[in-house]
């Protein structure tokens, strides 16, 4: 398409999934950024608040849409942290890439697949994993540093617990306001 002066000008349309996508990553953005200002009791121990809205993108939307979520707050988070590039942004993208991995990988399990709690704590368990490897590769190549590991794997397994049962309530809540003649439980 040209315009008065001649020149091609790209035209892009949004679709409705794109609207839930950045309303979706918006949400879990301002929960990333309200996270990062939370006091940590150990380096690399936070409860990932925002992975809450990955999971409920991957129930109500399906993996796509919870691979961008992620990947968005990540690289949009880091920019407006200020710590886009930095390791503290190599290690929260190496833990959203190795999250999203496994969901994507549980979500083809046959049946109903694993459920909110069972997509929180794997997705948990796969970032805890991935920002250790890449802490242990590239900026603390030490023996010392796998004394950590087992602290820091079980407070993933704590909070992605509680992730799981949070996403768990709001879906039973979106689905009862979904359908208003489903008695509430």
């Amino acid at each position: 398409m040209q315009n008065d002066t001649g020149l091609r000008t790209l035209t892009f349309t949004a679709t409705r999934e794109d609207y839930r996508i950045a309303w979706l990553a918006a949400l879990a953005i301002t929960i990333h950024i309200a996270e990062s200002m939370l006091p940590s009791p150990l380096p690399g121990i936070k409860p990932g608040l925002a992975n809450i809205v990955t999971i409920a993108a991957l129930h109500l939307y399906g993996w796509r849409a919870a691979v961008w979520v992620s990947l968005l707050r990540v690289v949009v988070g880091g920019i407006l942290i200020g710590t886009f590039l930095t390791p503290t942004f190599l290690l929260s993208f190496s833990g959203a890439l190795a999250a999203v991995a496994v969901i994507g990988l549980g979500s083809l399990l046959p049946g109903r697949g694993l459920g909110p709690v069972g997509y929180c704590l794997l997705a948990s368990m796969a970032h805890i994993a991935a920002q250790f490897y890449v802490a242990y590769r590239l900026f603390i190549p030490h023996e010392a540093l796998f004394g950590l590991l087992p602290v820091l794997m079980t407070a993933g397994v704590g909070f992605g617990l509680a992730s799981g049962f949070l996403v768990q309530a709001m879906m039973a809540h979106f689905n009862n306001d979904a359908n208003p003649d489903t008695p509430a439980a």
